[in-house]
């Protein structure tokens, strides 16, 4: 018996309470899809109608239904395509664009898939993939002990002690660019702050190990050297996914609450290096005469060695020949000798002597003025010239050299 042929009272009679009719309910679900779409009632409602037969269709007789119709639960022709055009659109959100400096990573069901380079790309749509763009060339800066700008310090990053048990007030700032959009999406939970609590920590430990003058004055672009690649080794370390591209440090100095006695401090140290600097400037002006005027008297004192040197070995060679001379004539080389002497003694004085008693009473004349130009030239230009004295006749050498002679004995018996 088919599920229509049920008598009265059956469980296909709504009457008595029983379960809805399956052909009713598909119906008014049809009638719902053509008032959707603007579908035609009539002949659903023709195919309805109440067929002869029984009681005529009257009340409280047997309800006889048509069976139901496989064609009517099919899809109609423009359900279809509304389908379809949904399913396209629903395909199309999966198109997206990398743009250049970017990089796409896809999530497939949440979980990394793959990373795309710049371009159109597709994946599948949501809630199967999603995509995520990050952006690779931008340049993203961390600030350590202030906040937008240096006045606004923050003194719980700042504040930090050297290797000589000094605090100093130091503000800096970190850029860098992402160089793995995996690692900095999935490897830590927020990036960002990793950064800025690893370049804390790198120049904690670098201000650590340096003294407070060293890193005020002398050492800061070597700290910031040192810093960033402290940095990029730690966060490397994380897989963070970043590469530092520079370390700025923006403001070090000593606490407020010191600054008035380091500002005496550094003018103290500031006239200590002038005075230093003016030594060794004096230093540089006298050493180098110093060593100049000793090389000259070593080279004076060299010369004079070698002269006296030279001199006795003339001498000395000269005292030879002198001997061989005199062994082959004693009487000429004695006699050439005491002529040597006498004239190297008598060209060096002033005096002039005359024997009275070889010249016979005679006045001799002598040019003392021309004598005296010859023997001191210098010296006679100095002295008013002399007065003339009476012409004297000369004397034979001999005779002059014998009254010499003479006098020169005359003096040893004195």
């Amino acid at each position: 018996m088919a599920w229509n042929d049920l008598p009265p009272g059956g469980p296909g009679n709504r009457g008595d309470g029983g379960p809805p009719d399956l052909d009713e309910l598909w119906k008014k679900f049809n009638d719902r899809l053509n008032g959707m779409f603007g579908g035609d009632k009539s002949q659903d409602k023709a195919q309805d109608a109440p067929r002869g037969g029984g009681n005529g269709g009257k009340p409280g007789g047997p309800r006889w239904r048509r069976p139901v119709n496989l064609q009517n639960m099919q899809w109609r022709g423009g359900e279809g395509l509304v389908i379809v055009i949904a399913a396209l659109l629903w395909m199309a959100t999966g198109f997206y664009i990398v743009n250049a400096g970017e990089r796409g990573v896809v999530l497939r069901f949440g979980r990394y898939a793959e990373t795309t380079m710049p371009g159109p790309r597709w994946h599948l749509p949501w809630p199967l993939e999603s995509a995520e763009m990050v952006n690779i060339e931008q340049v993203r800066t961390v600030e350590v002990g202030y906040r937008n700008q240096v006045r606004s310090k923050t003194l719980s990053e700042s504040l930090m002690l050297t290797d000589d048990e000094n605090i100093i007030d130091l503000q800096f700032s970190v850029q860098y660019t992402l160089k793995d959009p995996e690692d900095f999406l999935f490897a830590n939970r927020n990036p960002d702050e990793t950064v800025m609590q690893v370049a804390e920590s790198a120049m904690r430990e670098i201000v650590g190990k340096n003294r407070m003058d060293y890193v005020l004055y002398e050492g800061r672009a070597d700290i910031a050297v040192r810093a960033t690649k402290l940095m990029q080794d730690t966060l490397d370390r994380y897989r963070v996914g970043v590469q530092i591209s520079k370390v700025n440090l923006q403001n070090a100095q000593p606490p407020e609450q010191v600054q008035a006695a380091f500002d005496d401090a550094v003018k103290a140290g500031q006239d200590r290096e002038r005075l230093k600097n003016e030594g060794q400037a004096y230093a540089n002006d006298v050493v180098p005469k110093a060593r100049g005027l000793a090389s000259r008297l070593l080279q004076e004192a060299e010369g004079h060695k070698q002269g006296v040197i030279h001199n006795a070995k003339g001498d000395a060679d000269r005292f030879n020949l002198i001997v061989a001379e005199y062994q082959r004539a004693p009487q000429v080389t004695r006699e050439r000798l005491y002529q040597d002497a006498m004239q190297a003694i008598m060209s060096n004085t002033t005096k002039i002597l005359v024997d009275g008693k070889q010249g016979g009473g005679q006045l001799l004349y002598l040019p003392l003025d021309k004598l005296m130009q010859m023997t001191h030239p210098d010296a006679a230009a100095a002295q008013p010239a002399p007065v003339a004295a009476p012409e004297v006749q000369p004397q034979p050498a001999g005779s002059v050299r014998d009254s010499m002679r003479s006098g020169r004995e005359r003096e040893v018996r004195r």
